[in-house]
């Protein structure tokens, strides 16, 4: 049975490109190349999916919005 899952894929301050499923708890890989993730992903996420057992909740995907705040590390 093929499913399909939302993927947020972000780049760290040292170039690695990160991906993680958020309908999946604790799926996540990193890669220095997008192709290399798209591929680390897939086998994560079908690791995660045998691991866990059940089935996901599916969420329609809305969007990603970047929001500032300020910050002030406490001391």
């Amino acid at each position: 049975m093929k499913r399909e899952f939302n993927v947020i894929i972000e780049k760290d301050s040292n170039g690695k490109y990160i991906a993680s499923v958020p309908t999946l708890k604790g799926c996540h890989t990193q890669a220095d190349s997008l192709d290399i993730l798209m591929e680390r992903i897939k086998e994560a996420i079908e690791l995660c999916l045998e691991v866990q057992g059940e089935e996901p909740t599916t969420f329609d995907f809305v969007g990603m919005q970047k929001v500032t705040v300020n910050y002030v590390k406490a001391s």
